[in-house]
């Protein structure tokens, strides 16, 4: 039988000839007639929903030409030079990710409905809602998922979504919060309005209102209720019946039931003249649930508003000095790799790059965190975003556009939220699994009033929907992880996993690197002493020769002495040994003593020395020396006031490190280890049950960094160390691995007591309003307040202060 002979499973118009739109359900394809139908039939399946399809008594309404239009508009996202723009590889097994800007979010319920809706789809790994800025970071194969076919998905849902641009996603995110102000104010205006005819019929006795003032009062009630519900409460409309649709309940549909059915209830005892009217219980409620939602809001986006301004922070233009030294003005984007640019005073570095000429101070807060400008010299790297302040710079263009440091900060916020933490996976699924426990309770005790007064039913049953809506519960961890996440962005710690949070707050041990980490990792170079005829000039052009393209601190060392007419080939780098490459011929070492010489010799005075060998050869000794971080001891000592052990693994001599152990007061440290000796210590600590947590910033701390518990890669880390890593320090101060520590311990306690708080809010005011104890107003009141008072308890993580180290002991607990 041919497709046009054959009826649309989902709606039953006919299918077009040749048409690819098919189900399957029970091994068994059906035909479909469109894109729209093929979108909400999967939606349907995939959400283990197929019972719908077996049970139903008629056909649904056909998807109209709209939606038509809009299945042809989601193809054209397959172009692959539209995608080239937004979507981009996601590690090495053929995974692609997109961000994108989702419409129509107003909770954690929706962030839930689409992950969860998403993350069942054949093809998708991962898909995270950021709650706060309306993105979704989905990661997909190419090659079972097609881009239309998420982007169908989302909006058989209710969620529209497109590439996500900074300037449209905060044009819409602003949007969308005048709308929700006009709202609140409606609602406000309704609720104070409404009142203030309710009140007196509360008060006056039996007779004090004539019947005519009576029905006036209701009549303008009913006259000031309607805007409020219709236009104030409309986005819970919205969302509870796309919830039905989806067949996912979530905090909207009691929300809806109660409000609908108390305006219902009133229209009618006001029309007809029959029953009790409650217009002040619904435009309170809906004022108080738009407002506890506002305030929930905007404490969101005030706590991410710094993350959310990064994709804002480079400028829209730059200054690219030509071949024939002339100066061209143009769109920051067309900047590619060798570009030169000119940063003139008050202008911001439009990407990362390397100082070529002059000297100035930068303002880097918005990456850093730190409000103290820093000042950069010729060799420096500097960021794009920065702000110049003094002098004009000649900086030569290392990455440009995405491939910038800020974008790529962006992407790993966006995979922060990729999952979640224990306590937001278990409170989410309590708070949905609430709302149908909630529907059944309120169904009992409705029939149950129906026969002890049918009078008290409907101001019963309002009361039980509305005070124990889980609104309280949904937000209990979302809005703490939230400000917890905006802390720490705002002190320089990029979390990368959002369990990264919770796992820091339960670690026992903190394990550093030397080099870069708990040292400046500005290695200079103070001593050449070079064997037979080789001049000091000439070993150190060597050296950097080797050096050339290597990302090791040590190799910044030999920058200022590269010659261009030496170059070396076939380099080899060996991890934690040094280099082998061939110049001129020769086969030249530079490294360890015992990696350079076949016969090491000792070195000429105690410090951190390197060996340059020819042939085997003994040619050149370098002395290097790098400075300790300034805030190095008072880190330590604020971790161990804490508890937590400390421990140095180094693969440096064992009299550097012993140095800067004893220095440090670190009493456990080890020496001479290598990448996979490194890597066995940690093993060695989490078979013994210790949670670790490792800081490096090198390749040779790749594989331990993929290892550990947490891994935090410091600010000047190289790009692979970074992808290992699950914190990033945006900021050279190390103090702020301690205060990440305690903000993740403070996040955890907060979770904690606003979970606590809504279970036992709602399985304490559940049986007073069952018994009719709880009015309708004051149910409102109660679920805004036990909104706001998670929302509150979230808050005090924005006010978080470090103590200082010297009041600390172990003993002394650092609260939010």
């Amino acid at each position: 039988m041919s497709n046009a002979a054959q009826a649309c499973y989902h709606c039953g118009n006919p299918v077009p000839p040749a048409a690819p739109w098919i189900i399957t359900l029970d091994e068994e394809t059906h035909p479909l007639c469109c894109p729209g139908c093929e979108a909400v039939a999967h939606a349907i399946v995939n959400g283990g929903l197929e019972s719908y399809y077996r049970y139903r008594t008629e056909l649904p309404e056909r998807p109209n030409d709209r939606q038509a239009a809009k299945a042809d508009t989601w193809s054209v996202f397959d172009d692959p030079g539209l995608q080239a723009q937004f979507v981009h590889a996601d590690g090495d097994e053929g995974n692609v990710y997109a961000t994108l800007s989702i419409e129509g979010i107003t909770c954690a319920a929706c962030a839930w409905l689409i992950e969860h809706r998403l993350n069942v789809l054949p093809g998708v790994t991962s898909s995270a809602v950021n709650l706060t800025h309306h993105r979704l970071r989905v990661s997909w194969d190419p090659q079972q998922l097609k881009l239309s076919q998420l982007l169908a998905e989302l909006a058989a849902i209710g969620y529209e979504a497109q590439p996500y641009e900074p300037d449209q996603a905060q044009a819409r995110l602003q949007h969308e919060e005048r709308m929700n102000v006009r709202r609140l104010i409606i609602a406000a205006v309704g609720m104070m309005q409404v009142m203030m005819f309710s009140i007196p019929i509360y008060v006056s006795g039996p007779g004090e209102i004539s019947d005519d003032f009576y029905a006036l009062f209701q009549w303008l009630s009913f006259a000031l209720a309607t805007p409020v519900v219709f236009f104030s409460a409309q986005p819970f409309f919205r969302n509870a019946l796309r919830d039905i649709r989806t067949g996912v309940l979530g905090m909207d549909v009691p929300v809806s039931l109660a409000i609908g059915g108390a305006y219902l209830a009133s229209s009618y005892a006001v029309l007809f003249n029959i029953g009790e009217v409650y217009f002040d219980s619904v435009t309170m409620f809906t004022f108080f649930l738009l407002f506890g939602r506002y305030v929930e809001s905007r404490a969101r986006r005030r706590s991410g508003h710094s993350g959310n301004a990064l994709s804002g922070v480079l400028p829209i233009s730059a200054t690219r000095l030509e071949n024939d030294g002339s100066e061209r003005i143009l769109p920051a984007s067309e900047l590619t790799p060798g570009d030169r640019v000119l940063v003139k005073p008050g202008h911001g570095v439009p990407a990362d790059g390397m100082i070529e000429e002059g000297e100035s101070s930068l303002d880097e807060s918005m990456l850093t965190g730190e409000y103290l400008p820093v000042t950069r010299r010729v060799g420096d790297r500097i960021t794009g975003g920065s702000q110049n302040m003094e002098n004009p710079l000649v900086v030569r263009v290392t990455h440009a556009g995405r491939d910038a440091r800020v974008a790529g900060i962006v992407d790993l916020t966006d995979r922060a939220f990729a999952s979640r933490p224990r306590l937001a996976q278990m409170a989410a699924r309590m708070a949905h699994l609430f709302v149908l426990r909630l529907l059944v309770v309120t169904a009992c005790v409705t029939v149950a009033w129906w026969f002890i007064d049918p009078s008290k039913v409907l101001w019963v049953l309002l009361s039980v929907l509305v005070v124990t809506c889980p609104c309280a519960l949904a937000l209990a961890t979302p809005a703490a992880l939230t400000a917890g996440h905006g802390q720490l962005r705002k002190r320089g710690v990029l979390i990368t996993r959002a369990d990264a949070m919770e796992t820091l707050s339960n670690v026992t041990r903190v394990i550093f690197d030397k080099t870069g980490t708990l040292t400046r990792g500005e290695m200079h170079l103070t001593h050449t002493q070079p064997f037979g005829e080789l001049t000091a000039e000439r070993a150190q052009a060597i050296a950097a020769a080797l050096e050339a393209h290597s990302e090791h601190p040590i190799a910044r060392a030999f920058r200022p002495f590269r010659a261009a007419t030496l170059q070396a080939k076939d380099i080899q780098s060996h991890t934690g040994q040094g280099l082998i490459g061939t110049l001129n011929g020769a086969r030249w070492r530079l490294g360890k003593p015992d990696f350079a010489l076949n016969n090491p010799i000792a070195p000429p005075a105690q410090g951190q020395w390197l060996m340059l060998s020819e042939d085997g050869q003994p040619r050149a000794w370098f002395g290097l020396h790098d400075g300790v971080r300034e805030d190095a001891a008072e880190t330590i000592k604020a971790l161990s006031s804490t508890g937590l052990t400390i421990e140095l693994l180094s693969g440096d001599t064992e009299e550097a490190v012993g140095s800067l152990a004893h220095q440090l007061t670190i009493d456990t440290w080890h020496a001479g280890v290598s990448p996979e000796g490194k890597l066995a210590r940690l093993r060695e600590l989490q078979a013994a049950g210790e949670t670790v947590v490792m800081i490096g910033d090198g390749i040779n701390d790749v594989p331990v960094l993929a290892g550990a518990d947490v891994a935090i890669a410091m600010n000047g880390a190289t790009d692979l160390a970074r992808t290992r890593a699950d914190a990033i320090l945006l900021s050279p101060r190390l103090i702020r691995i301690y205060e990440a520590i305690e903000i993740s311990r403070a996040t955890r306690r907060i979770m904690r007591q606003n979970m606590i708080w809504s279970v036992c809010y709602n399985f304490s005011a559940l049986p007073l309003a069952a018994m009719g104890l709880v009015p309708p107003w004051l149910a409102a009141i109660g679920m805004s307040l036990s909104s706001l008072v998670v929302v509150g308890n979230a808050l005090r993580l924005s006010r978080w202060r470090r103590q200082p180290v010297s009041t600390l002991n172990a003993a002394t607990p650092v609260t939010a």
